[in-house]
């Protein structure tokens, strides 16, 4: 039976990070918080519960969560965002893989809460995250703000029961307010690594971006969040292309 531990990175969470721990709680026999010197009641919250309380400083988020990984004590991680927490069923889920761990990592799916409703519709469901995997078999990449798990080649994955819970948005203007941040950070990434954007780029993506949330991933079916999640998406798709072709457009001038 292996040992799991949990890791959270936080900021200013003092509204969610006591619900994911308790959730991790049931599963973990570790739970170490990573925290970029919140100014809220994060830190007085985290150490009410049983956990490693660490404070580091926010370089980005696949640096922050390398960083959590390479605190932990034992050889299997499950990662979760402050914003997140385990179904019942996932708790029970990995319980059982728990005493019979039979791949290098697990997938589970995630589901969000958009305004107060579980969205069940557009790329949103089953939004499909590896979060329980051997440490020594993967590691994070992918390009800020999004990052995912690499497992090294060869690896085996299996998936699991229940759905990670993200408590994502309270409101539309708190998604707008992260998309804008967001696209930022993207913009800057993809210039980093010297990705370029055109006007077909900011023409076309946002519009192919709409019709998949909506119709192929089947926004629809989800009424009016649907509609507006599937707005917004479209929206930062054309803000991310945006952003990117003025920063190359600031270097030319």
């Amino acid at each position: 039976m292996p040992f799991i531990s949990a890791v959270v990175i936080t900021l200013n969470e003092e509204k969610n990070i006591a619900r994911c721990i308790g959730s991790l709680s049931e599963v973990a026999d570790e739970i170490i918080v990573i925290d970029s010197f919140s100014t809220d009641r994060t830190a007085e919250i985290c150490k009410a519960f049983n956990v490693k309380f660490i404070q580091n400083r926010f370089e980005g988020y696949i640096q922050q969560k390398t960083f959590a990984v390479s605190q932990t004590n034992y050889p299997v991680v499950l990662s979760l965002d402050a914003d997140e927490a385990l179904s019942g069923e996932l708790q029970e889920s990995i319980l059982q893989v728990k005493g019979n761990w039979k791949y290098d990592g697990y997938y589970s799916n995630r589901i969000n809460n958009y305004c107060g409703t579980w969205i069940k519709y557009t790329s949103w469901y089953p939004d499909r995250k590896l979060r329980l995997w051997d440490k020594n078999k993967g590691r994070w990449e992918g390009m800020n703000p999004h990052d995912r798990i690499v497992l090294s080649k060869g690896s085996s994955t299996g998936m699991l029961a229940g759905n990670i819970e993200h408590y994502s948005f309270d409101s539309v203007a708190d998604h707008i307010r992260q998309v804008n941040n967001f696209t930022t950070i993207a913009a800057r990434s993809y210039y980093d690594n010297g990705i370029r954007a055109g006007y077909m780029n900011i023409i076309l993506n946002p519009l192919w971006k709409f019709f998949r949330e909506m119709v192929l991933k089947r926004g629809l079916l989800q009424g009016y969040y649907g509609l507006v999640i599937s707005s917004v998406l479209s929206f930062e798709t054309f803000l991310k292309y945006v952003k990117l072709m003025q920063l190359w457009r600031n270097r030319q001038s």
